[in-house]
């Protein structure tokens, strides 16, 4: 069995990664992924980008923002596949932006039906919830959403 390239091209790893080969450009783009040329200047990618753009699918479907899916993959090597090791660390430090991420999810919906602090005073519980707009002073927006509710 003959071994596998050890390059790919745009093509070849948007098709084994599941990604449009224009996002794969923009990731380059943003310093996510990097590639060499060839003489013809093509993109050329080494296998190892797979994990790489597997990662960057994942930090987006749990919700990371790009600035810190850059951030994580700063902390990968470039010189190696990333081992289990070093995946295991950037995932520890996730716990916490998820846990954030999960607690303001419920508080959405748990306050979905009710007045969310915006300040509209449109609506019959803004009396009850939000008497003279009182959360105004605490910023613009849904108050009761983009903070912690007393007692949480």
């Amino acid at each position: 069995m003959t071994s596998p390239a050890r390059f790919l091209t745009v093509g070849q790893l948007a098709t084994r990664s599941g990604v449009q080969t224009s996002a794969l450009r923009f990731y380059e783009s943003q310093g996510l992924i990097s590639s060499r040329r060839t003489e013809g200047n093509q993109r050329r990618y080494a296998r190892e980008t797979l994990r790489r753009v597997a990662f960057i699918r994942a930090a987006r479907v749990i919700g990371l923002s790009l600035r810190e899916i850059v951030s994580a993959l700063g902390e990968l090597p470039e010189e190696r596949t990333p081992d289990r090791d070093d995946w295991a660390q950037l995932s520890s430090a996730w716990r916490s932006v998820l846990d954030d991420r999960i607690s303001e999810l419920e508080r959405l919906r748990d306050n979905l039906n009710g007045c969310i602090g915006c300040g509209c005073l449109s609506l019959e519980s803004c009396a009850l919830f939000n008497t003279d707009d009182v959360l105004a002073a605490r910023g613009p927006g849904a108050r009761r959403l983009l903070e912690e509710a007393p007692g949480d």
